[in-house]
């Protein structure tokens, strides 16, 4: 009976050992039936990883080209065509207008016309009291010195002369302070040139309301300051 019991036991334990056997000896079999070379392609991707390029194309018989490097290209400013877009493109700034010498003197008068010559035309008495023949921009006034250089305006028109001559007479009592030449005259009153220097070519023998802007005294006989009438 003993004898028995231990024959099952032994059975039992040399049919475990042989299953392990049996699967481990499949298992073996597995192993040694697999292909060596199916591990192949991954080293082969993994070689060809660490080689240059340089050795891929030595072992395809393949020659390595060098491209030239393409020159770099600044592009640079050109100052002379930048200012002259922008001059074009900019407009100019107006020049500022030049302004005059500052008057030391100024107020407004009636002012009549003449020429004296000396040819005792239209009551001519002479050649002019300063000095210098009769001409345009030449003006005669009561009191002012001689060659006091005054600017005249009217009408948004003006024109510059000196003072050359004396008058007008008894008019300078009745508010009549500066006697002007026929053309500065006729300008004033419609920007036109008299018929003559003698005649001015217009109804007109006085233009009350111009301007009288003293630019610098003269140096002659005569008294600075507002007009006074003649002989005061």
């Amino acid at each position: 009976m003993q004898q028995r019991a231990i024959n099952v036991i032994l059975t039992g334990v040399t049919g475990t050992a042989l299953a392990g056997m049996m699967v481990a000896g499949v298992a073996a079999a597995s192993d040694d039936s697999a292909p060596k070379k199916q591990f192949l392609p991954e080293q082969a991707v993994a070689a060809q990883e660490q080689q240059s390029p340089k050795s891929l194309g030595d072992k395809a018989g393949l020659t390595e080209l060098t491209l030239p490097k393409a020159p770099k290209v600044e592009a640079k400013a050109d100052s002379k065509t930048e200012v002259k877009a922008d001059s074009k493109a900019a407009p100019k700034a107006a020049k500022p207008a030049k302004k005059g010498p500052k008057a030391l003197l100024s107020g407004k008068t009636t002012a009549s016309y003449f020429w004296d010559d000396g040819s005792g035309v239209n009551g001519d008495t002479g050649a002019p009291a300063g000095g210098k023949p009769m001409q345009k921009g030449l003006f005669a006034s009561p009191s002012w010195p001689m060659h006091t250089k005054v600017k005249v305006s009217y009408k948004g028109r003006s024109i510059t002369g000196f003072v050359g001559d004396r008058g007008p007479g008894e008019p300078s009592h009745r508010g009549v302070m500066l006697d002007l030449d026929t053309y500065t005259f006729r300008y004033l009153l419609d920007g036109k040139k008299p018929a003559s220097k003698y005649n001015a070519g217009t109804g007109e023998g006085h233009l009350k309301g111009v301007k009288w802007e003293v630019l610098s005294w003269g140096k002659g006989p005569g008294k600075k300051g507002m007009p006074q009438p003649f002989g005061s």
